[in-house]
């Protein structure tokens, strides 16, 4: 038992460290197998060639692996000859350098000593453990602490010593790391502490549910109850008081707890020692307070939207009802309007000419309909004043429950939410005088005020809560316990380190330098400027007539024979079933090896396969773990739904795909369609079919309440990112994420989207990151061009030129928007969470200025770069169009309960998501894979039209079977005197 502990890997995965593979590139025969003159000279010493070949590939071994050739089962036959070819030696006489096992261990010592290896010992063994040690506590992956290790002693020189040392060692210090952070997390605990712990493991009152599963639920709505239920909860676990110092422990390690205490039910949690149990569900807990407190003010937005929502729609029937009436007012003012005129320029007494028109009681009358029907001013907030008492359902209670803190510029509404919290406290009906105002917009300041003067309380509060709200999604103010809403500052990289920072060390792709940056940018702006000023006549498909731009549609460049010659080789394609499809790749690209088991880390046998597989189509198709468990006998509902629990997870799904990904790259056929370094995103909008706090109307995609897959797709038709986002967010904020934080090994150099994947900021922000965007903007004729001095130096683009670039102000806030970029690229933020707070409605400051006018930089030399290539906006087209038939492939897949998600919590759909992402790389691969066979067999048919293959796709699905097999059994059948039991009948 003792030993068996320590295994932490499959024979499989022990194998794989240990081998040298067969396709080595380029770096790694040049590093690690080619000789240097001094080392040419050591290996000639040697007499006869097996003893020179043993000897060289020797040392190329301990240089590569790190372990002796004794070691090592097999060394590929390409290596070889690589390296006898180096020595002039026979690569067949290799095979009589193991006969004598002595030549091999004074080869080895003669190695030892001349190239400085050291050997293995308890000295090095302890040095080993200490220097994971610090890795562990931030990461306790057993693969990723095994590599650490191996790269560890390489890099020390240290011959390895056998795999079980190795796995041993990094066995004894995840287990003393986590030994420490379960002790630095369960010490402080007091007894009334742990039983309020114990307590959250057994049942409610009166009930089959536990406080756990409690905890968990999600709100399926928006409602002031949802709101009052999410405090409630937060209220609950504030009371075990766990003021525990997590300094100590690193952040993503208390993550990974969090994430493994999200998944344990309360009969796991109670097999486990104290310190462990009472640790992990002290991290989950601690998590979950922050993931509350979110919930909670995401409500509370919601709920304003709602507010205002209403208020519109409010107005649009009032304006129905009394339309007609409004209109015959309309027409009575034009003829009164018109008799006044009449009688002016006649000299006529006015009082004849219009009771002429109407009668004067008819008139009198007509005024008084025309006042009730007058509204204040056009707009919907006088009609709110009735929704007020449906806010204060919840609001007191998030007042008190929720700390906010701000900036300066947010003092006033600070102060504000003060009065009105002890205006709640106190039971006082009036709001004081003297009370701040200035926070408050002209929209809101016509309704503040009653007609005596004083303030109207009901419009007071819902102007505070409305502009909270605003305050808090730009970042101005910030919520106490909270992830999404923390202090601006909390998100970027500290001033110190970005002060102390070598200006090598950034990933950024400008100089840190703003007089550089702005000369350089400055440059390539006028340079294009002056170019598209002189040939503006010249431009193929581009005409400026009267300030207007012009640009024509690209004509087809797709040959009408491409159709057929793609039709031509997927007709050779075999017909497959999907689960034969899966069950193929995965043999190919070993991709299911990614899906690691959460808590046991033990990668997945071949019985665990099957219902991986299987789990993944249930989620792709969308047909759903019960469906799936009716049509796969073999396999049960409660093995795919601990798989989805366990093994897909987010970080495996994302390693998953980017095996793919990565293999799909490496195909010959791919790189006819592109070179893995542009690509395209675009949202599948996807209706949401159960009651979710995330699901939104859109008129744009008719009725029903949905959410958006956003999906990344590269040239060579691979998906490589999906996130699922709110139908009504715009996909601009998304763009970021998806190029910075996909796993793959491609390296995307330009991006395109369509117009809502484009901001000013996301323009400048791409630029700073080392990303070209190029977005397909709508209404192109009507963008607003920017210059950096004269726009009459340029006189035919003069009309364009609508605007000049501030560029005093990106001076003064340069190294800011740096600061902010830099922390973008290192992941200590997201760039959808903070240009979604950069973008918001409160925050005009200068940072976001800066950074805008940076973007209108980038945006207009694009622009005048579109407006000179037709090659860009042909690269463009081409790119949006492989991401629209990567949707329609998308949707042919997702075809279970009409299309739609059934799920509520976001992270479930995302699961689903992904899970089609799988399925549709999957799909890629097998078509390229077959594709590429098809090609040579028509290529020695003499029929392959190389110049078409790039206008193929393998993205083609009518050979692949979605819906499964049925089988009809004649033995089987019932007669009417022996029907299938009932259900109730079968149980008993």
């Amino acid at each position: 038992m003792y030993a068996r502990v320590r295994e932490l890997l499959t024979p499989e995965e022990r194998l794989q460290y240990l081998q040298i593979p067969p396709n080595l590139g380029e770096w790694e025969l040049g590093t690690y197998f080619t000789f240097t003159q001094h080392d040419l000279e050591i290996i000639q010493q040697r007499r006869r060639d097996y003893n020179r070949l043993g000897f060289a590939v020797q040392l190329c071994v301990l240089r590569y692996l790190g372990w002796t050739l004794s070691d090592v089962k097999e060394v590929p036959i390409q290596v070889l000859r690589y390296i006898a070819k180096q020595i002039n030696a026979d690569v067949e006489s290799f095979a009589s350098y193991g006969e004598r096992e002595a030549t091999k261990y004074e080869h080895l010592e003669e190695i030892r000593k001349e190239y400085g290896f050291q050997t293995f010992t308890l000295s090095e063994y302890r040095s080993l453990c200490k220097h994971l040690f610090n890795h562990a506590m931030a990461n306790g992956n057993p693969l990723h602490l095994i590599q650490l290790a191996l790269e560890e002693l390489r890099r020390r020189k240290i011959i390895l010593p056998s795999m079980a040392t190795i796995e041993r060692a990094v066995w004894e210090t995840r287990k003393r790391t986590e030994e420490k952070i379960f002790r630095l997390l369960s010490s402080s605990l007091t007894e009334i502490q742990i039983a309020k712990l114990d307590r959250i493991l057994t049942t409610m009152p009166e009930s089959s549910k536990t406080y756990l599963a409690w905890l968990r639920e999600i709100p399926g709505t928006s409602s002031p109850d949802s709101f009052l239920k999410v405090i409630e909860k937060l209220e609950y676990i504030r009371d075990l008081q766990l003021q525990v110092d997590t300094r100590g422990i690193h952040p993503n390690r208390l993550r990974q707890l969090s994430k493994i205490g999200s998944r344990y039910e309360p009969h796991s949690f109670r097999r486990f020692d104290d310190p462990k149990k009472y640790a992990i569900l002290v991290a989950y807990l601690l998590e979950l307070i922050q993931d509350l407190t979110d919930l909670a003010f995401e409500i509370h937005d919601r709920q304003i939207m709602i507010l205002l929502s209403k208020g519109r729609k409010a107005q649009e029937e009032l304006q129905k009802q009394n339309g007609k009436s409004i209109n015959e007012k309309v027409v009575h003012f034009a003829d009164l309007g018109a008799a006044l005129i009449k009688a002016r320029s006649e000299g006529v007494d006015p009082f004849v000419a219009l009771e002429a028109v109407m009668p004067w009681d008819q008139l009198i009358e007509s005024v008084e309909e025309a006042k009730r029907l007058a509204r204040p001013d056009y707009d919907y907030l006088d009609l709110l004043e009735k929704k007020f008492y449906a806010l204060r359902k919840y609001t007191p209670t998030l007042l008190k429950s929720l700390e906010f803190h701000s900036t300066k510029s947010a003092e006033p509404l600070m102060k504000a939410v003060d009065i009105i919290r002890d205006m709640n406290e106190t039971g006082k009906r009036k709001v004081p005088e003297g009370a701040p105002l200035n926070f408050v917009s002209n929209r809101w300041q016509k309704h503040v005020y009653d007609d005596d003067g004083t303030i109207n309380r009901h419009y007071y509060e819902m102007a505070v809560l409305t502009e909270l709200r605003n305050y808090v999604r730009s970042g101005d103010v910030s919520i106490v316990g909270s992830r999404q809403h923390k202090d601006f500052e909390e998100y970027l990289v500290p001033k110190e380190d970005w002060n102390g920072i070598d200006p090598n060390a950034t990933k950024l792709a400008v100089s840190l330098s703003a007089k550089n940056y702005l000369e350089e940018r400055t440059e390539s702006l006028l340079q294009r400027l002056h170019w598209v000023s002189e040939h503006i006549d010249e431009l193929d498909g581009v005409n400026l007539e009267n300030g207007k731009l012009h640009i024509e549609r690209l004509e087809k460049d797709v040959p009408d024979e491409s159709r057929n010659f793609s039709l031509s080789l997927y007709e050779l394609l075999p017909r497959i079933k999907l689960t034969d499809l899966l069950m193929e790749v995965a043999n190919w690209t070993n991709f299911h090896e990614q899906f690691i088991h959460a808590s046991s880390n033990r990668t997945p046998n071949e019985e665990e396969t099957t219902i991986i597989m299987a789990t993944i189509m249930a989620m792709g198709t969308n047909i759903g773990l019960t469906k799936m468990a009716e049509a796969t006998p073999s396999i049960s509902y409660r093995q795919m739904a601990n798989a989805a629990q366990w093994r897909l997870y987010e970080d495996a799904m994302n390693k998953a795909q980017a095996v793919l990904v990565n293999f799909h790259h490496m195909l010959a056929l791919p790189s006819y369609w592109g070179d893995g370094t542009t690509s395209s995103s675009d949202g599948m909008r996807v209706q949401i079919g159960v009651s979710a706090l995330h699901a939104d109307s859109n008129p744009h995609y008719g009725t029903g309440k949905g959410a958006t897959i956003y999906r990344f797709v590269s040239d060579q038709f691979s998906t490589f990112y999906t996130k699922v986002i709110n139908t009504n967010a715009r996909d601009a904020v998304h763009v970021i994420d998806g190029l910075l934080h996909h796993e793959t090994d491609l390296t995307i150099e330009e991006h395109y989207t369509d117009t809502a994947g484009y901001t000013d900021q996301v323009f400048g922000l791409t630029h700073l990151l080392g990303f070209r965007f190029a977005p397909r903007l709508r209404d192109l004729a009507d963008s607003k061009l920017y210059t950096i001095g004269k726009p009459a130096d340029f006189p035919k683009l003069e009309k364009l030129l609508r605007g000049q670039i501030n560029t005093k102000i990106i001076q003064e806030n340069y190294d800011d928007v740096l600061r902010l970029a830099h922390s973008i690229r290192e992941g200590t933020v997201s760039a959808s969470l903070i240009m979604g707070k950069i973008g918001s409605y409160a925050r005009q400051n200068s940072l976001a200025t800066a950074l805008r006018e940076m973007g209108r930089i980038e945006k207009t030399i694009f622009i005048l770069d579109y407006l000179s290539s037709e090659a860009l906006r042909r690269r463009i087209h081409r790119g949006l169009n492989k991401g629209e038939a990567m949707n329609a492939l998308a949707r042919a897949i997702f075809f279970g309960k009409h299309g739609e998600l059934r799920e509520r919590a976001l992270q479930d759909q995302l699961q689903r998501a992904s899970a089609l992402n799988i399925i549709i790389n999957a799909i890629s691969v097998w078509n390229t894979v077959y594709l590429q066979q098809a090609s040579e067999h028509r290529k020695k048919q003499g029929k392959l039209q190389e110049d078409l293959l790039k206008h193929i796709s393998p993205l083609g699905w009518e050979h692949i079977n979605f819906l499964g097999e049925y089988k009809f059994n004649l033995r089987q059948n019932t007669s009417l005197n022996s029907l299938r039991p009932l259900k109730e009948q079968g149980i008993e």
